[in-house]
């Protein structure tokens, strides 16, 4: 991962994914939104949206994509 002047974070990708898609932590926390493909098709990169705060400490590290959001577990207690 790179930060861009821009705010945006800048991922050397290894695997096909979809503007969309979310970028993960290692422990599946979301901390960031695929906006764009850019790059040669051999060696793409995606631009994303951070949707953290903190974004500066993932820079360098690996990360990991969803698809579609993590649900939390909660259960709700339904009126009867």
């Amino acid at each position: 991962m790179h930060l861009a002047s821009s705010g945006r974070v800048i991922i050397r990708l290894r695997g096909q994914l979809d503007e969309g898609d979310y970028v993960c932590d290692e422990s599946g926390r979301r901390i960031a939104k695929v906006t764009e493909l850019i790059g040669p098709v051999s060696s793409p990169y995606a631009s994303a949206i951070s949707l953290t705060n903190n974004i500066k400490k993932y820079v360098g590290t690996k990360v990991y994509f969803l698809s579609e959001p993590a649900r939390s577990q909660k259960t709700r207690r339904r009126r009867k």
